[in-house]
């Protein structure tokens, strides 16, 4: 489940909380029971390295008629 950053303005305390993406854009009330809050742009980070694709061994490219050797 998708989890939604907010700020209050009325105490100006930051929290978070876990909710459907359906539910993305409904008020939410700050832990000390304000309502007036606003939903803050969350940044993602994806870390860590892809696994590169195995090089075809052997002379040439891969598909195709003539990259396939199968023309004469």
């Amino acid at each position: 489940m998708p989890r939604y950053d907010y700020r209050c303005r009325a105490c100006g305390s930051t929290f978070e909380l876990n909710r459907p993406m359906a539910e993305a854009n409904a008020p939410a009330a700050c832990p000390a029971g304000h309502d007036d809050t606003v939903k803050l742009l969350s940044m993602v980070a994806v870390t860590g390295r892809a696994a590169a694709a195995p090089r075809p061994s052997g002379g040439g490219g891969g598909g195709g008629c003539c990259g396939g050797g199968c023309c004469g």
